[in-house]
């Protein structure tokens, strides 16, 4: 490959000179575990939108997922996924960013100009996703945010520093208006409404891209509206891995042990407020304290593993699903799409009028016991993931 051009993937001046990478060998299990735990979890609030009658548009409504919260247990199972393990992905995405960054170094590949045709290969998939599949595809968002953030890595650390914090002072300050501006509206009615709810029980596949394409912009409000926050967790993933979190030495276990204790310690509390204030704190409890509980996730899955209290096989399948990240998103939506939509099952019909909100936990598990099987024998033949591997040969060509 050529030598690296002088302004473009110089290393910055405050970069660490060495750090455990997967790109030189020296693989990182933690986030193939933490990967496959931010993918089954994420699934854990987007499963509440495939089971409620209207799906995409019941959410993007204020319509009660699945009915309301009258089960303690549906309440907790939603409160320890609702924002938190999107944001545990998207901080993940910022790590993966750097690993890659820190590959293009090494072999000597421009950056960013050598990063676009993976960002933009990301974009088409998550086009892809979000017209045939599900309406909340967070892949365009990562695309866009990937091309911002790839620019900044070469970037002084300072730089980095400031327009992060700058990004989440915007976030805050945007949430904090839309809360009181916006309180919430729990009867969404109107024409759009029952037709969405009929398109989703009774419609064709082909009819659901074409309301997909016809409300479009209202669809993909949400990486527009969280942009502040998404570049936040991408700098922040960035910095977590440069400052050596996710290593197995001594400085990555105390930043994991500082990271629960503080994540969960602020984040729980702060978050448990905003679920009690009802539906008017949404935004704040989505998309500014859940961030900072997904922080104490990311730290508590660390320690745990740190101590050796993970079964070997949860460890393993978890690894497997991390390994497979994209596939697994999408898979996991195709099969809740199939179970849940009329030209599917219909499942979302036919237990509308269900008292308890046990099938739709019970259709989780199934679902993430599936990836996790279905993962690991693909694995054993194949050394990536059937999408990751066709973007790979795509960009390889």
């Amino acid at each position: 490959m050529p030598g690296i051009p002088p302004n473009s993937t110089r290393a910055p001046a405050d970069a660490p000179a060495s750090r455990p990478s997967p790109a030189d060998g020296g693989r990182l299990p933690l986030l193939d575990v933490l990967r496959g735990v931010a993918i089954l979890g994420t699934l854990m609030t987007n499963v509440w939108i495939f089971a409620t009658p209207g799906s995409e548009w019941a959410f993007l409504r204020g319509a009660p997922m699945a009915g309301p919260l009258d089960e303690p247990v549906e309440a907790l199972f939603r409160f320890l996924a609702d924002g938190k393990f999107l944001a545990l992905l998207t901080i993940l995405f910022g790590v993966g960013l750097a690993v890659q960054y820190d590959s293009a170094r090494r072999h000597g590949t421009p950056w960013p100009r050598g990063y676009r045709p993976r960002a933009l290969f990301l974009f088409a998939e998550g086009t892809l996703h979000f017209v045939l599949v599900f309406g909340f595809d967070v892949l365009m968002g990562y695309a866009v945010t990937a091309l911002l953030v790839a620019r900044l890595l070469v970037c002084s650390e300072r730089l980095r520093r400031v327009l992060m914090w700058v990004s989440l002072s915007l976030h805050v300050t945007l949430m904090s208006l839309i809360t009181l501006a916006l309180p919430a509206d729990d009867s969404p009615s109107g024409g759009v409404w029952a037709e969405a709810v009929d398109l989703y029980a009774h419609g064709s596949w082909p009819d659901q891209i074409a309301f997909r394409l016809e409300n479009a912009i209202a669809l993909r409000m949400e990486p527009v509206v969280t942009f502040g926050l998404l570049v936040f967790l991408f700098l922040l993933g960035v910095r977590l891995y440069r400052a050596g979190a996710f290593g197995p030495t001594e400085r990555g276990r105390r930043l994991r042990a500082r990271m629960a204790v503080w994540g969960l310690g602020v984040g729980l509390p702060f978050n448990a407020a905003a679920a009690l204030g009802g539906e008017d704190f949404f935004f704040l409890g989505r998309y500014v304290a859940a961030p900072v509980v997904a922080l104490g996730y990311l730290g508590l899955i660390g320690v745990v593993l740190d101590r050796g209290r993970l079964p070997a096989a949860v460890t393993s399948g978890l690894s497997a699903v991390g390994r497979t990240a994209l596939s697994s998103y999408v898979l996991q939506n195709v099969l809740c799409m199939l179970l849940c939509y009329g030209f599917g099952l219909g499942l979302a019909e036919r237990f509308a009028a269900e008292d308890g909100p046990w099938w739709v936990m019970a259709m989780w598990a199934v679902v993430c016991a599936l990836l996790v099987a279905a993962s690991t024998l693909w694995l054993r033949r194949f050394p990536h993931g059937p999408l990751e591997s066709v973007q790979r040969r795509a960009l390889r060509r």
